[in-house]
């Protein structure tokens, strides 16, 4: 597929909604005392999966499209399918999934995925096997085999910093014999889980950096309403910033702070970025945001900075291409296990469209020009958050950009390359 360069991009739109509260919501819901409501359900590979694997394990789901329904089998009765659970590409779903089954006593369940999700770390082995679960991998990779046990709370300090990892370790303490089970995180990272075990009136305590749930003997249905993804909006946020008289709205972004580190970053660089109508809606902060074009200045991203907007990195990458003054990215390894090596991917992607970046073991240094990229063809590797920035480096480059498994998109924004163009004036 080739993106074309725009002159401008102007207008309104909405993006989907939030892909990991659709994944917990999912989750949640199956293991609810009911029937769980989904209103604004974004659909895409990494959402729906999470719909197949419920129904594979005996909730029952009533797909209405924007709206999904979900019959809840309560807090212990999950029941092991027939074959295995495919995660497919879905790493949120592996590891919050795995919480909630390492607690079904005397279950038994197999985890595979696609080569993407196989080559990554599981993670969440140790400290569900502290618990007392069971769990099998191959050398620290899926496919794995999960033996469910009555667990015990536990005080577990995470390596590195991962929303996911300690999500799956709160959602087994939900099921745990005693409590609190406590998760101690280095940083504060995204915080979906919480404020949704909050709002299901789970007794859930942050004192410090320590977050503590209490076991349950269950828990109700949810009736929510998703708001969009910033992660969805980052791009077209970047590409309006960077493009000479863009002015675009954005409606319904959830702007909780754990996710909204690049907000930060690209308002210190200089972007113009307005903040409207903000609202709680499910218990999340949700906003419009308004942008107009901008010239930006470099800056450094610090290791505490990255675990707020490490899906956002790559499209960071590219705003300090195109900024005044060099720029450095530190303690973003993290990258390097993601769909696949992003730190590698996204300097080689850049650099190939006519970016000035060097690649370091843990980020980047990059040299802004604050130009046009010359543009070119690139590959996605598979991976869907860089498809989306060779797209945004179309829409901003003299020759446009011809990507290469373009179609990885479909993993979180399958409307994504049409939602562009819509907003992209070409004269």
């Amino acid at each position: 597929m080739k993106v074309e360069p725009a002159s401008a991009l102007v207008g309104a739109l909405a993006v989907p909604a939030v892909k990991g509260i659709c994944q917990r919501g999912a989750l949640l819901g199956a293991v609810a005392e009911g029937e769980t409501v989904l209103r604004g359900f974004g659909h895409a590979a990494d959402t729906d999966v999470a719909l197949d694997a419920v129904r594979a394990l005996g909730a029952t789901v009533d797909d209405q499209g924007d709206t999904v329904r979900i019959q809840g089998v309560g807090l212990h009765g999950l029941k092991a399918p027939d074959g295995p659970i495919d995660c497919r590409n879905a790493g949120t779903l592996l590891r919050l999934m795995s919480g909630l089954l390492a607690g079904q006593d005397g279950q038994r369940f197999e985890l595979i995925g696609d080569e993407s999700l196989s080559s990554r770390p599981v993670r969440v082995e140790k400290p569900l096997a502290e618990m007392g679960a069971g769990y099998e991998t191959t050398e620290g990779t899926l496919p794995a085999t999960i033996h469910g046990a009555r667990l015990k709370a536990i005080r577990f300090t995470l390596p590195q910093a991962s929303a996911q990892v300690k999500s799956s370790v709160l959602l087994a303490g939900l099921l745990a014999a005693d409590g609190p089970t406590t998760v101690v995180e280095p940083v504060p990272t995204r915080d979906h889980t919480e404020r949704m075990l909050t709002g299901l009136g789970v007794r859930v305590r942050r004192k410090g950096d320590a977050i503590s749930v209490w076991p349950v003997d269950d828990i109700p249905p949810l009736d929510i309403e998703i708001p969009g993804d910033f992660s969805s909006a980052a791009p077209f946020l970047v590409a309006a910033t960077l493009l000479s008289g863009s002015r675009l709205m954005i409606h319904g972004v959830n702007v909780n702070p754990t996710r909204t580190g690049f907000l930060d970053v690209l308002e210190r660089m200089g972007a113009r970025i307005g903040v409207f109508d903000r609202r709680t809606v499910a218990g999340e902060p949700v906003a419009d945001l308004e942008v107009q074009s901008a010239e930006l200045v470099a800056t450094t991203v610090k290791p505490s900075e990255v675990p707020g907007m490490v899906d956002e990195l790559p499209l960071f990458a590219l705003a300090a291409a195109m900024a005044r003054g060099e720029s450095l990215v530190y303690g973003a390894e993290e990258l390097r296990v993601k769909e696949t090596d992003r730190i590698a991917a996204v300097a080689d992607s850049l650099r190939a469209l006519g970016a000035h970046i060097g690649e370091e073991p843990d980020g980047w240094k990059i040299t802004g020009v604050p130009a046009r990229l010359r543009g070119g063809s690139m590959q996605s590797s598979a991976d869907h958050r860089i498809a989306m920035l060779g797209a945004v480096v179309g829409v901003l480059s003299r020759d446009g950009v011809t990507i290469g498994g373009a179609e990885a998109v479909a993993v979180s924004f399958p409307g994504f390359f049409d939602l562009l163009d819509s907003v992209a004036q070409r004269s």
